[in-house]
């Protein structure tokens, strides 16, 4: 293993070329007043693997792509499926 970060998170629009835009969050208990603390942030990740919105990537760090793009999906943990199951259903 390298030195790179990898996190995990949803993908929340796939509307660009080759650029999927990924949704991390954290919950952590505040160290002071010990209440738990829901934070999220969105990051722009290079996409060579056609995510879809609401699957589940594992991101990791990369050289700077273009202005904003500093990530690169490395695998597709888990697939969405509501669009498959309400295709079934009718």
């Amino acid at each position: 293993m390298n030195g790179r970060r990898r996190l995990t998170g949803v993908v929340t629009s796939d509307k660009m070329m080759k650029t999927a835009v990924v949704e991390i969050t954290r919950t952590f208990r505040h160290p002071l007043y010990r209440k738990v603390v829901h934070d999220s942030k969105q990051v722009k990740a290079h996409d060579e693997l056609s995510c879809m919105i609401g699957d589940e990537v594992r991101i990791v760090e990369a050289r700077p792509m273009s202005a904003t793009k500093r990530w690169v999906v490395e695998e597709i943990l888990r697939r969405h499926v509501e669009a498959q199951e309400a295709g079934e259903g009718e």
